[in-house]
């Protein structure tokens, strides 16, 4: 009994042994599987089941079952179920990647030139936003698109701008060009200081256009901060590009003995970055041909032109810049053959106009000294001007007063000094406040030493009654000296109503003390919106007061020539007015999105304007003279077109213009007594009128080779008396292409270009000789060639 409990109990444990030796071991797979899958969760206890001998090894689990379910033998002593619960797994924490740490090469260190240029980038920015175009037309060309041109930048600046909208051209003596129909009322500024006016009539572009960094053209209702010249305001940006101490040499020439050297370069040293240039011009063509024949007789020219720049950055906020430029030109004025003797001295009846030995000289200098702060948000720029013009006509003694009656010395000077301020204050994100002041100080001279002949204008010279021998001439001598004022001051708000709406509203206030005192207050608003992206409306008016160039206005003494063949028929001469005028223009420019690179734009404008200033050549002189028309309207429409995709680049532009005016109110004695009668009672176009003007040009750059052409087309302008007429229509075409090659260095090509001016070698008459205030012919230029190279150096 012993020993049958003795071998029960031992057979007992090592069943209890077993059991649990399988419980481990399915225990330990179990957990190898919770360690390599998700953990689950813990299912129901199963019922235990009895052992089916008490001696068998478990059977193996089942499939699906529970790996902790294990059946207990079915004999003898059951034993409770033991049950193994695997321990809950807690998440190790998530290991950050493992970060591969690079050394980056440190940033290179910048060389002063760089620090410079940087700074400079940022105050040229801050001045951006202290004169403003917003609600005015704007035409912007850059440096890239002058060199693109025919002949590049050694285009004379009066040709480059004809290339842009509603701009027309004209004589050399006539002014060169006119803007939306207007005679000398545009405004020139470097850098957005004024350069104030100089003795206009002369022939010379004193600014050349190889210093042109950009300069944009702006039209219409000005914003209040532009004052005096507002038919147009050409802004120019001196080269930004051009102070990495390097530079260019070029010499270009061809037809009528045409050469042009040319010399630039530009550095920085220290906290100082400078530009020079200079350029030397020879030609047999310097005016317009009176003839339609190639070359002119009696045309030769030489000029000299000179240009410096000087930028220094006092400290981050602030720079001092000096700008200087010179220009000295003289001209053989270029004689129109077959001209008819019409008066005698005692020794000589007649002279042929063949060899007249007419000259002029001209001289302009101009500096600026300005001064550039930005800081907290107020941003202003004040600048000390000045300029020096002298012209000198010189005639033929002898060849004038037989031909003309008379031979004019004429003499004028101008010396100008002044200042400008323009501050734009930010007084938030959607407001900035502009406001400035100008006064300048002019003192004038204009002298007429006059040669002619005893007698009346209409029975011609005076005879001895004895000997029937001409009475010899007489000289009379005229002079007129002024130290005159302008005074101008404005306050502009700009207000960003919306996102997509600007509101320009402004006064400004004008004095002058000149031959005549005057001054009024002009009011400008304008709005600026831009509906969607690509497309802006703009619309505006503007009241403008504009002076007479204080040397075109200096009074004639006309009581001097009374008992000579140069009286004039009408005694009257009232001194010249400054005009007044109200301006209204709108104007869109659009995107065009399904033709990626078009952008067109439509301006319309009109002027109504009370002593309307107007200019013309009313004798040999090539000078001119101002008068005013009482009332006077000017409206016009311009279209225009870009295109620009990768090396292609078009565009295109269309003007009507008409310009009317009526009785003339000032220096009557220029006219005959038919035509002021006429004008009196009748409004009139005037003389620099035209209907239709365009201009258009491509370029295509293809490996280093540039193909460029441009085109210009006038109407014709007005001719006959009282400007009833008007000449022919014209077209001229110019083409050209250039070449680079790299033969110094990568980065220094040697360019070679040809041009062809006046392709298809169209004569064609810019004047003819007739119409208000137009003394001679002159014709457009004939077919040329041209050659260039150039070296960056």
């Amino acid at each position: 009994m012993s020993c049958i409990s003795f071998l029960q109990l031992r057979r007992a444990v090592l069943q209890s042994v077993s059991t649990l030796a399988v419980l481990a071991t399915t225990s330990a797979v179990t957990l190898a599987q919770q360690n390599d899958n998700t953990p689950q969760q813990p299912q129901a206890t199963p019922t235990p089941q009895p052992s089916a001998s008490p001696a068998a090894e478990p059977p193996p689990a089942q499939a699906g079952a529970p790996p902790s379910a294990v059946q207990q033998p079915a004999a003898g002593n059951v034993l409770p179920e033991t049950r193994v619960v695997a321990p809950v797994e807690r998440r190790q924490p998530r290991k950050p990647p493992t970060r591969v740490v690079t050394n980056q090469p440190p940033a290179p260190t910048q060389t002063q030139a760089q620090v410079v240029a940087a700074q400079n980038d940022k105050l040229d920015a801050a001045r951006k936003t202290i004169f403003t175009t917003a609600g005015a037309g704007s035409y912007e060309v850059t440096r890239q698109a002058i060199e693109a041109l025919p002949q590049g930048t050694n285009t004379t600046l009066d040709k480059v701008l004809l290339q842009l909208p509603g701009v027309t051209q004209d004589s050399a003596a006539s002014g060169e060009l006119h803007v939306r129909n207007e005679h000398a009322n545009l405004q020139y500024r470097i850098n957005g200081v004024m350069l104030p006016d100089g003795v206009s009539g002369g022939f010379g572009q004193f600014l050349d256009s190889g210093i042109v960094g950009s300069m944009s053209l702006l039209t219409g209702a000005l914003p209040a901060q532009y004052g005096l010249r507002t038919a147009g305001v050409l802004d120019i940006t001196t080269k930004t590009d051009a102070f990495d101490n390097s530079g260019k040499v070029s010499v270009y020439g061809g037809s009528h003995e045409n050469i042009t050297p040319y010399v630039e370069y530009g550095g920085t040293s220290g906290q100082t970055q400078y530009y020079v240039s200079g350029r030397y011009y020879y030609s047999n063509l310097g005016i317009e041909n009176p003839t339609p024949a190639p070359e002119a007789i009696h045309d030769r020219t030489q000029q000299e032109k000179g240009f410096l720049y000087l930028s220094t950055v006092l400290d981050p906020e602030s720079r001092l810049t000096l700008i200087s430029g010179v220009s000295n030109s003289l001209y053989q004025i270029p004689n129109n053959p077959g001209q008819p003797s019409r008066f005698m001295t005692p020794t000589v009846s007649s002279f042929d106009s063949a060899f007249l030995n007419e000259r002029q000289q001209e001289i302009s200098q101009f500096n600026v000294l300005a001064y550039q702060h930005s800081a907290e948000g107020i941003d202003y720029q004040i600048s000390y001007f000045n300029r020096y013009n002298q012209l000198h006509f010189l005639p033929d003694p002898l060849g004038d007063l037989i031909i003309n009656g008379v031979a004019s010395n004429v003499y004028r000077q101008s010396y100008v000094n002044g200042f400008q301020e323009d501050t734009a204050w930010h007084v938030a994100d959607a407001h900035t406040l502009r406001f400035g002041f100008f006064t300048s100080a002019e003192r004038s001279l204009v002298t007429g030493i006059d040669t002619t002949f005893p007698g009346s204008p209409v029975t011609g010279q005076e005879f001895d009654p004895t000997t029937g021998v001409p009475l010899p001439p007489v000289t009379i001598f005229d002079s007129s000296s002024k130290l005159g004022w302008l005074l101008g001051s404005y306050v502009l708000d700009e207000w960003k109503i919306t996102n997509q709406l600007t509101l320009n509203a402004g006064l400004r206030f004008d004095q002058m003390y000149q031959y005549v005192n005057a001054n009024q207050f002009s009011p400008r608003v304008s709005l600026t919106w831009v509906p969607y992206d690509g497309t802006t409306f703009h619309a505006g008016y503007a009241r403008t007061f504009t002076p007479p160039s204080q040397v075109i206005a200096a009074p004639t003494n006309i009581a001097l020539f009374q008992g000579t063949v140069a009286a004039p028929l009408v005694q009257q001469n009232d001194p010249v007015l400054p005009e007044r005028a109200h301006v209204f223009d709108v104007g869109v420019v659009q995107k065009v999105w399904p033709v990626p690179g078009l952008e067109v734009g439509l301006d319309g404008y009109y002027k109504i304007a009370r002593d309307l200033l107007d200019d013309g050549q009313f004798g040999q002189a090539y000078v001119l003279d101002g008068f005013n028309f009482d009332k006077a309207n000017n409206l016009g429409v311009e279209l225009k077109a870009l295109y620009a995709i990768g090396n292609l680049k078009l565009y295109g532009n269309l003007a009507w213009a008409r310009q009317l005016g009526t009785h003339i109110v000032s220096n009557q004695f220029l006219f005959t007594p038919d035509e002021l009668a006429y004008i009196a009672t009748h409004y009139i176009y005037t003389d620099h009128s035209q209907y239709l003007t365009a201009s258009a040009g491509a370029s295509y750059l293809w490996n280093d080779t540039r193909f460029s052409a441009s085109m210009i087309y006038g109407s014709g302008l007005r001719s006959g008396f009282a400007n009833t007429d008007h000449v022919p229509s014209y077209t001229q075409v110019n083409m050209g292409v250039s070449h680079d090659f790299y033969l110094v260095a990568p980065n220094k090509p040697t360019t070679l270009r040809f041009d062809v001016v006046n392709v298809f070698d169209k004569i064609y008459e810019i004047r003819d000789g007739s119409g208000i205030g137009v003394f001679a012919p002159q014709f457009g230029p004939r077919r040329a060639f041209y050659f260039g190279i150039s070296q960056k150096i």
